[in-house]
């Protein structure tokens, strides 16, 4: 551990916590109290009482007792809830001595949320996390991927390949890249189980069925699915409308981007019965020369609530057929041929110049996802969660190829006369037909005091990877269709996991999680090329502390440890390149941080030190289809200083910061050139830079109308771990406007709002990411000024 560099980053958070320590006593004033209740005025213990305006509360005692200090003399949105009831929304006058009661009607309705409690934390749990609700993602939903929406989330990076967000898109949380960050919807594990990546494309406008989003940074806590390496992403699927709705939006705007989205939802009938759904249909040029995307995506879901028994089945999917735009484009491609320039499918000539382009290399992929989720509340204590799962993949991208040798597609030569013909441009499709089952449960006890969650899952995936060349200049020995490579990866996943939280009277709360986490992975081939069969057993604990100095001032700590397994493409390159097997990962992860939650501010700051054994980092280079190449690098770690302010003086403007300070490097690095072993020390961790920040000006200057202002800046990084100079991704800074406007008193039952959003006012000419093919670099060039109008129309 980097002895210095650790001293320095926990006396620049002690002071930064000392700094802040005071605010909160500016607006302390008056005291609310009271006592919660059910419909015989019996009392709720472990109910829970949030100052919404505030985000800030209590949790009722064993005789439904609660106080809440440190409150101005307003008006406050406070919300009532515990699990088995309806929640509480009432508007409440503070004053000196404020008191009330608080009446809870029995819903079961409400015992969904422990869907996914299991994987979430609390402002009381010692891990590092940030939120999204369904507010914030509307407002700009016009159309880009999920990833781009949460662009502004403390120490996030986001890319696309078509250069506008709409198509291919990724995210990278601390310089991890998405490999690496663990999603889940609804608690249903979603990044892919050979390449543990997650291809939003395949969910086109999923956000507009996302009810909120809690992205933990580091290790996390305990969830289900590949292990959190960088981030843990918890997404939310829409609540249970009690009323029956109806929505359209429509939007458009630059590289004839185009979405139109309906939804619905029959409200509860029958006291027992909910259904909603969504359709939706986005399509795009894309910024980047034939990056088009034609995407179609649906939702549907229903709900049956009896007694203390919740029902949930729930339905999503996409189709996607986009035009590869993964090449990216060199230094000599851009002068030569401008920003835009695309080489998939291009065609050349004997100078190697371009003349003319294939006009079907695409993507062509279909995902279906399907849910049943059923919980019980046996008592105000105890519930139970069991979830079903099943994820249909198929499809295939589409590519020319000039120039290829017969013998690489086990097609013979062709012999002409006196000439033998080695090579021939043929067009390839590679397929993918996969099933992703299995099974999670948990199992939830809650007090004033302790909450503890014992859970874990079992699932099964098998993918089948095969090729066909569907066309060659020279067919050779070839028949329709020639199949050229076949081969299956199986992987069994189980895990179990139990954590706790005990909450001292004091303001002590303790929390500890074990996680147990068992793989089995294994690759058959028809021509015994990719065949391997590895298997893992972690254990990965996890414990820490926070203190409540009062209700608006907490301190917390945490240790955590986690583990995890290359991926096929690892295993794929170590095969390739007859080089030694990938290792499982190890990372060790500190966090110590510092919240605050007042009448006008909000503010989170944490330090963090990730260190890593055989981290498998990013090259920088791509294999022939585009996937990343990642080696072990020994040892590595990552440390740095998150910090976050939500400052609202006026309740028409807001001030919302975040900024990301670390150092990322790999400890003692060795490279091999020409067969020769070089130590370069210690070295820059490739797509990491050292600064990440964003900057947010919210205004409501009259009812109904929203502005924001959002900008955000990237430090440079290297595409490589060497720190070779052409390899050197240059900083960058956007700066993006939203508007929304909500037509006030419309009608009683129709709802209008337009939105706009202009990315990019400044016109930057920046790349987000890029690689490296050999000395080359290649980058990802994103859209300079370009813009998105919509509007919805909502019936209730």
């Amino acid at each position: 551990m980097n002895t210095f560099l650790l001293s320095f980053n926990i006396r620049v958070a002690l002071i930064l916590v000392f700094s802040f320590f005071q605010i909160s006593n500016i607006f302390s004033q008056n005291t609310l109290s009271g006592i919660v209740v059910d419909k015989a005025n019996n009392p709720i213990n472990g109910a829970s009482i949030v100052v919404k305006q505030l985000n800030k509360g209590s949790v009722s005692g064993a005789n439904g007792n609660f106080k809440i200090t440190d409150l101005a003399s307003k008006t406050y949105t406070v919300i009532v809830s515990f699990i088995g009831y309806e929640t509480l929304k009432e508007e409440v006058s503070v004053l000196k001595n404020s008191t009330q009661t608080f009446t809870l009607l029995t819903n079961s309705i409400l015992a969904k949320e422990v869907v996914v409690t299991s994987t979430r934390v609390s402002k009381k749990t010692p891990i590092s996390y940030s939120e999204i609700n369904k507010k914030e993602i509307e407002d700009r939903n016009l159309g880009q991927d999920l990833p781009i929406l949460m662009s502004y989330m403390p120490s996030v990076v986001t890319t696309s390949d078509a250069g506008a967000g709409v198509g291919y898109t990724g995210i990278r949380v601390r310089g991890s890249d998405a490999q690496r960050v663990n999603v889940t919807v609804n608690g249903i594990p979603l990044n892919d189980s050979e390449s543990s990546g997650v291809f939003w494309v395949n969910m086109p406008d999923f956000a507009s069925s996302v009810e909120d989003i809690q992205l933990q940074r580091g290790v996390g806590t305990s969830t289900n699915g590949s292990a959190s390496f960088g981030a843990s992403l918890n997404i939310k699927t829409n609540d249970v409308v009690l009323k029956p709705s109806a929505e359209v939006n429509v939007s458009s705007g630059s590289f004839n981007t185009n979405k139109i989205m309906g939804m619905f939802s029959t409200g509860k009938f029958a006291n027992n019965w909910e259904f909603n759904g969504r359709i939706s249909k986005i399509n795009s040029d894309g910024y980047i020369d034939r990056a088009k995307s034609d995407l179609s995506s649906y939702y549907f879901s229903g709900s049956f609530s009896s007694g203390n028994t919740f029902i949930k089945a729930l339905s999503f999917g996409g189709k996607e057929v986009t035009y590869q735009s993964w090449n990216g484009a060199s230094a000599y491609d851009i002068e030569t041929y401008g920003r835009t320039f695309n080489s998939a499918g291009a065609k050349y000539d004997e100078s190697w110049n371009v003349i003319g382009y294939y006009d079907n290399e695409v993507d062509n992929y279909k995902q279906d996802h399907n849910q049943l989720h059923i919980t019980q509340v046996f008592s105000n204590n105890v519930s139970a969660n069991i979830s079903l799962h099943y994820t249909k993949g198929q499809g295939y991208y589409e590519q020319y190829k000039q120039g290829a040798e017969f013998k690489k597609y086990g097609m013979q030569n062709v012999v002409i006369g006196n000439e033998t013909i080695e090579t021939t441009n043929l067009i390839r499709r590679k397929w993918l037909d996969n099933d992703f089952y299995g099974a999670i449960a948990n199992f939830q006890y809650n007090t004033q005091n302790l909450n503890v969650v014992v859970g874990g899952g079992a699932n099964k995936y098998i993918g089948d990877h095969f090729g066909n060349v569907i066309w060659a200049q020279y067919a050779s020995n070839s028949e329709i269709k020639h199949e050229y490579y076949n081969n299956t990866g199986t992987k069994i996943d189980a895990n179990l996991f139990a954590k706790a939280t005990y909450s001292f009277n004091n303001g002590l709360n303790v929390f500890a999680d074990v996680q147990g986490r068992f793989i089995n992975y294994k690759m058959t081939d028809k021509a015994d090329w990719y065949k391997m069969n590895d298997e893992f057993n972690f254990f990965n604990p996890k414990a820490g502390l926070s203190y409540e100095f009062n209700n608006q001032n907490i301190i917390f700590a945490s240790y955590s440890i986690a583990h995890k397994e290359p991926n096929r493409t690892d295993y794929e390159s170590a095969i390739d390149n007859s080089t030694a097997m990938p290792k499982e990962e190890k990372l060790q992860d500190v966090e110590v941080g510092y919240r605050l939650n007042s009448d006008k501010i909000s503010f989170n700051t944490n330090f963090y030190y990730m260190y890593y054994t055989n981290q498998l980092v990013l090259t920088g280079e791509l294999d022939d289809v585009g996937n990343t190449i990642r080696k072990n690098s020994g040892k590595s770690y990552r440390s740095g200083i998150e910090l976050d302010l939500n400052y609202t003086p006026v309740s028409w403007f807001a001030w919302r910061p975040n900024f990301t300070f670390s150092q990322n490097k790999n400890i003692g690095f060795n490279t091999t050139e020409n067969d020769k072993i070089e130590n370069l020390g210690d070295t820059k961790i490739s797509y990491s830079p050292e600064i990440v920040a964003t900057n947010m000006f919210v205004v409501k200057p009259v009812k109904g109308l929203y502005l924001n202002v959002i900008s955000k800046y990237v430090g440079k990084q290297f595409m490589t771990n060497t720190e070779a100079e052409e390899s050197e991704l240059d900083a960058y800074f956007v700066t993006d406007f939203n508007a929304t406007y909500k037509v006030p008193k419309f009608s009683e039952t129709v709802n209008l709002e337009a939105n706009l959003l202009l990315n990019n006012v400044l016109n930057a000419e920046y790349a987000s990411n890029g690689y490296m093919w050999g000395k080359t670099a290649y980058y990802y060039p994103q859209a300079g000024f370009n813009f998105l109008v919509g509007l919805k129309l909502k019936i209730m």
